[in-house]
């Protein structure tokens, strides 16, 4: 959110009168300041509890931190919210947690800011005439309204009634739905799955016979195949998947198949870009070497290397299929992880966790309205109106049903074309279950009472229902004391402090496919037209959820590294004989939908298609996300992430707001690269200046290994959260002046088939060039080896900036803090100084993490020990690519890493000596 104005004018909190006294000054400074402190935000009623591993939290000044879990497309990703005097302010990863191992992604460590978000809906709203806008009503006068339908409906045995929900997990909102559904048994339920692509689940149903969810194992694989599939970045196991490969990546191959550049393709050993129908037939002819044993003698090195790795890998092969593909392409994916006896080691089979056969469609629901068969409907935390097919025309649909209710965080597209509003409580305000992508429960406390008054699905769904029981703790309680009898009073602490109840897995089914010749029998996908789209979730924005969140908008795409846009993907052949280059702006049509919407031309990206990002185009997304590139759901089918598609160049010009302009490194070695045992030698360099004292405390440093990096940017909004980094804007941006402390660079080599990522914080160097030119000293170094920044004493002149060869120092050009609107100032750490305009701002190594761990230390009466300081980006990363601590610590694990033949400095020609340090990425001689 950047320079918002106040939702409601403000009087000025000191009354400017003559006669205002001292002592008047100083209680009016006391009560300010204890009401900055506590006055936004307020603990939940219930009994919440810490986190069981923190010994640490007993002392003022350290955060609190509560399990609870991270839910998206109706999967729990566990978290650890840490709060500061009953203030969120930070996301961690839950180490216990089967789906995140304690490491998260951006979207989790966004969502704290998203809790803050002044644009969420903070009262219940009301449509007093038909098409009129929406007007606060309250809580008192829709719970009298629902009274008499509710009446109306159990008259007539609920026929009418209608639900629509997205992906629910949730065992007690499953249950509720259910108890709905038999008071009112003509009511039905739906689902809405803007993503959903039905190829997927009819793939399912081809090879087994029923839905199913797959759930990975990588920490099994020794190699995996990727058709069309970005494991690293999409599913709900993908935090998991990234880590597992991590932990075991020297044996393991990666080899993608892919139509738009992703983060396993990236990291891939070896990669090809291929359109979907393309994808398709090499599957089929894949299946058919694994069926028989053998490669056919007609095939390119590239087939040829991917069957004979997957052959010999057998059991702990891997295969994967996603969006966009064919529905027996995924059932020939599934047939041959059978055939190699993948199945039970690499890859399992569970029912399906946040979907159910039981619900209606989107598309059946919109029949029924246009029918004049619904008379009611409740929609739960779902948007149609805006990410539903165009065909379906929900916003016409809705005007046919007299009573409709909308229930979320927004008062979005679909609250803006229903009768009722009502503001959804944020994940971290409200009582709850979900599972993991594995099946685990997670239990899901707030960590504050509701900002604006909002309520839970379970206590919405209370509402519809007629229960007696409205509080959320409650029902959450009663469904738990149902399920666990006597066992729950001991179950409900222990699982609320660990964040998961244990031994809750799903179990693998036992299922068999009709066989890989069986399926090669069935017909295949009709022949691709010349161009077609590739609708996929954006990696920012998602499906637009998160269109209004500042810190996720303002995000460097990983490929393009453009911000607050989105952009159509073309390959450099596909441009060249449409005559476009990055920046034209075209006309897509799909059908009789168009849009307008600005070409980027992506050299890893595949020739005869292209790939249109989902989620912008947004009416009603909030002050941020509004008006903000172009709606591809305008054009997408519904069912189908792929339809024909047709360019029409406009002879117009748009300008992207890009963080990093080239992809080139221009002959230096900065993102380094080495064959399997290859060793980096680097001598040291002598130099003018005298070295710099060794002194008796620690000397930390930073290791980053880029052999790990998938270029997620997690570490990126780890670091903006953690630190108070403000968000600039679209033209700030344009002029260079964003100001992540951690960029995440990437750069295209022959030698690696895909890109290769290069997180740059400071390099904390022990020969600074930027403290040789400070005029007050506001750089300097301290004690223990840190690039200090005394922002008190910067006067501006930048010079530091000038001299920084890694160009990692940020200047706040404008007032950047929103030092205006309340709620979020709840967000922001204490600990860490909200910089003004005119301060230079640098990476710190978390500093405050640093005397937090010495303050512990010193009470524990103990030297703090070898990963007692954890930062912000290295918590959140993943695949563990990032180490620190104290190189003067026995046996750490950043000295080890220095030792490693890997080893090397950014720009060690320089001989700045920096304290952060990278591994080179370690490439196969055979990749193509």
């Amino acid at each position: 959110m950047l320079h918002l104005p106040p939702l409601k004018p403000m009087e000025h909190p000191l009354p400017l009168v003559p006669a205002l006294s001292r002592r008047r000054a100083l209680a009016l400074m006391a009560a300010s300041l204890a009401l900055g402190g506590a006055g936004c935000s307020r603990a939940p009623r219930e009994r919440i509890y810490p986190w069981v591993r923190m010994p640490e939290a007993q002392a003022a000044g350290v955060p609190l931190h509560y399990a609870s879990a991270f839910v998206r497309d109706g999967h729990a990703l566990g978290v650890l919210v840490a709060t500061e005097d009953g203030r969120p302010v930070k996301i961690e990863g839950n180490p216990e947690h089967p789906s995140s191992l304690g490491a998260t992604d951006v979207f989790a460590q966004a969502s704290v800011l998203q809790l803050w978000d002044p644009d969420r809906s903070q009262a219940v709203l009301q449509r007093l005439a038909p098409r009129a806008p929406l007007a606060v009503a309250g809580w008192d006068a829709f719970e009298a309204a629902w009274r008499t339908e509710a009446a109306r409906l159990r008259a007539r045995g609920g026929a009418g009634l209608r639900i629509l929900t997205g992906p629910v997990s949730s065992p007690t909102l499953r249950a509720q739905l259910a108890q709905c559904l038999q008071q009112f048994p003509g009511a039905r339920w739906h689902q809405h799955l803007p993503l959903a692509d039905a190829a997927t689940q009819a793939g399912g149903l081809a090879a087994f016979g029923r839905e199913v969810q797959p759930v990975h194992h990588f920490d099994q694989a020794r190699c995996v195949v990727a058709f069309a599939a970005d494991p690293f970045a999409q599913g709900p196991g993908a935090v998991r998947c990234a880590m597992d490969w991590s932990a075991q990546r020297e044996r393991a191959q990666l080899i993608a198949v892919e139509a738009s550049p992703g983060l396993f393709g990236a990291r891939a050993d070896r990669r090809i870009a291929l359109a979907p129908a393309a994808i398709d037939v090499l599957v089929a002819r894949v299946a058919a070497a694994v069926e028989r044993g053998a490669v056919a003698p007609d095939a390119e090195a590239f087939e040829r290397a991917l069957v004979q790795s997957l052959l010999a890998a057998g059991p702990q092969a891997l295969a994967l299929a996603g969006d966009g593909l064919g529905a027996r392409s995924h059932a020939l994916v599934h047939a041959i992880n059978e055939r190699l006896g993948a199945i039970g080691r690499t890859i399992a089979f569970i029912p399906p966790l946040a979907t159910s056969a039981e619900a209606g469609t989107l598309a059946e629901l919109v029949d029924a309205m246009r029918a004049g068969a619904v008379d009611t409907l409740w929609i739960f935390d779902a948007n149609p109106v805006y990410d539903a097919a165009a065909e379906l025309r929900v916003r016409e649909a809705l005007d046919r049903v007299a009573f409709t209710v909308h229930a979320g965080l927004y008062a979005d597209e679909t609250a803006q074309a229903c009768g009722w509003h009502l503001p959804l409580a944020h994940g971290y305000e409200q009582w709850s279950d979900a599972l993991a992508h594995e099946g685990s429960v997670t239990l899901v406390q707030p960590a504050i009472a509701p900002l604006y008054a909002g309520r839970s699905a379970h206590e919405l769904m209370a509402l519809l229902a007629g229960d007696a029981e409205r509080e959320g703790h409650a029902i959450l309680q009663r469904s738990w004391r149902a399920r666990r009898g006597a066992d729950f009073d001991a179950l409900w602490p222990a699982s609320l402090q660990r964040g998961l109840v244990p031994d809750t897995a799903a179990r693998p089914l036992a299922l068999r496919t009709p066989g890989i010749a069986a399926l090669l029998a069935q017909p295949g996908a009709a022949a691709a037209p010349p161009l077609v789209a590739l609708f996929a979730p954006d990696p920012s924005v998602h499906d637009g959820r998160f269109a209004n969140n500042g810190w996720l908008q303002e995000l460097p795409r990983p490929f393009t590294k453009h911000t607050w846009d989105n952009a159509l993907l073309l390959g450099p052949e596909t441009a060249r004989g449409l005559a476009l280059r990055t920046g034209d702006l075209v006309r897509a049509s799909v059908g009789p939908h168009s849009v307008e919407a600005p070409v980027w031309v992506l050299a890893q990206h595949a020739e005869g298609m292209a790939t249109l990002p989902l989620g912008y185009g947004r009416s009603a997304a909030g002050r941020v996300g509004n008006a903000i590139g172009f709606d591809a759901y305008a054009l997408k089918p519904a069912g189908t992430a792929i339809a024909p598609l047709a360019l029409q160049a406009l002879g117009r010009r748009h300008d992207f707001a890009v963080t990093q302009h080239t992809m080139d490194a221009h002959g230096r070695e900065l993102a380094r690269t080495l064959p399997p045992g290859g060793r980096i030698d680097e001598p040291r360099q002598a130099s003018l200046y005298a070295p710099p004292p060794a002194g008796n405390g620690p000397a930390w440093a930073m290791t980053i290994d880029l052999d790990a990096c998938i270029g997620c940017n997690a570490c990126t909004v780890a670091c903006q959260a953690e630190n108070n980094i403000p968000v600039v804007g679209r033209e700030e941006v344009a002029r260079g002046r964003a100001m992540h402390w951690i960029r995440v660079d990437r750069y295209e080599t022959r030698e690696v088939p895909g890109s290769l990522f290069q997180p740059v914080p400071c390099m904390h160097c022990e020969q600074a060039p930027c403290e040789l030119v400070c005029p007050v000293g506001a750089t300097m170094h301290d004690s223990e080896g840190l690039n200090v920044q005394v922002y008190n004493r910067c006067i501006g002149t930048r010079f530091c900036s000038n001299n920084c060869p890694y160009k990692v120092r940020r200047f706040n050009f404008l007032q950047y803090s929103d030092a205006i609107t309340e709620s979020l100032k709840g967000q922001r750490n204490p600990n860490v100084t909200v910089r003004q305009r005119g301060v230079m701002e640098k990476c710190s190594y978390c500093i405050q993490r640093i005397a937090r761990a010495r303050q512990h230390a010193q009470v524990a009466g103990t030297p703090p020990a070898d990963g007692d300081v954890v930062t912000a980006c290295q918590a959140a990363c993943p695949t563990r690519a990032i180490v620190f601590g104290d190189l003067h610590a026995p046996g750490s694990a950043v000295a080890a890493s220095r030792a490693s033949p890997r080893h090397y400095a950014l720009l060690g020609e320089l001989n700045t000596r920096p304290r952060t340090t990278y591994l080179a990425r370690v490439r196969r001689e055979d990749a193509t």
